[in-house]
């Protein structure tokens, strides 16, 4: 049952990496619930256009801003074009991430400076941005995208997961700090979904990981949003500081 508490009409939500997998389904959500969403992408502008596209056609208003949300100067941009297209930020949703899967033998200075920038660098840089907004109106909602990769241990991904176990740390304690003004901040951590991140698993690896998934499959894109949505809704106004797994089972937290 629809109830005004699950709607977020006219408010304008930010979404990073909105072009494709999770992003996508996210802004189409959010777009579906009344908000009017800004697209980021880096670089498939024809994706964030066929989003934008897609919301546009069901009636929904939104825009696609390109930006590298490693940069700040980027990132103060992509805000700026936001508000002046769309009005002040009041959903933000820290979506935009990269995996670079790699032993400890193969993982470079490089491959940890860079994940290191988009995943942990570019959350900081879009919650600045708008923070103080959000504290000047009283109002504000985020969402930062996680993975269950900061939950347990991953030998083959130790800079991705250390970046993730950091947004986790960047969510609870923002959520401390902006909760005086009405400002709430949550995590979601998906685990294995199906999306392009892992066209190049080979059928053998993903039957492995489908059979270690208490639920037996891929998550869909869809139901991350639907996660996301509820936690940027009054639907979760008592709700701040958590990480939400969605990972069909994979993980137990204590």
């Amino acid at each position: 049952m629809i109830t005004d508490n699950s709607k977020l009409t006219n408010r304008v939500a930010l979404v990073t990496g909105g072009s494709r997998g999770i992003g996508r389904a996210i802004c189409l959500k959010l777009a579906s619930l009344g908000a009017k969403v800004s697209v980021n992408y880096r670089n498939n502008k024809e994706a964030a256009d066929g989003v934008v596209a897609e919301i546009v056609d069901s009636g929904g208003t939104a825009v696609a801003i390109q930006a590298d949300v490693s940069r700040e100067d980027d990132v103060q941009r992509l805000v700026a074009e936001t508000e002046q297209q769309l009005g002040p930020v009041e959903l933000l949703v820290n979506n935009a991430g990269i995996f670079v899967p790699a032993s400890h033998a193969e993982t470079t200075i490089e491959i940890w400076k860079r994940e290191q920038a988009v995943n942990l660098d570019g959350p900081f840089f879009t919650t600045w941005a708008v923070k103080e907004g959000m504290i000047e109106r009283n109002f504000g909602r985020i969402v930062n995208i996680t993975s269950i990769a900061g939950l347990r241990p991953r030998k083959n991904c130790i800079s991705y997961a250390t970046t993730k176990a950091g947004v986790i740390g960047f969510t609870r304690s923002c959520a401390e700090a902006f909760a005086p003004h009405n400002i709430r901040v949550n995590a979601v951590a998906p685990g294995l979904v199906d999306t392009d991140i892992i066209d190049d698993v080979s059928a053998e690896a993903k039957r492995a990981l489908i059979d270690s998934t208490p639920i037996s499959r891929f998550g869909k894109p869809e139901e991350i949003a639907e996660v996301v949505a509820f936690l940027l809704t009054e639907q979760s106004s008592f709700v701040t500081g958590q990480t939400y797994v969605a990972d069909g089972g994979r993980v137990t937290l204590p």
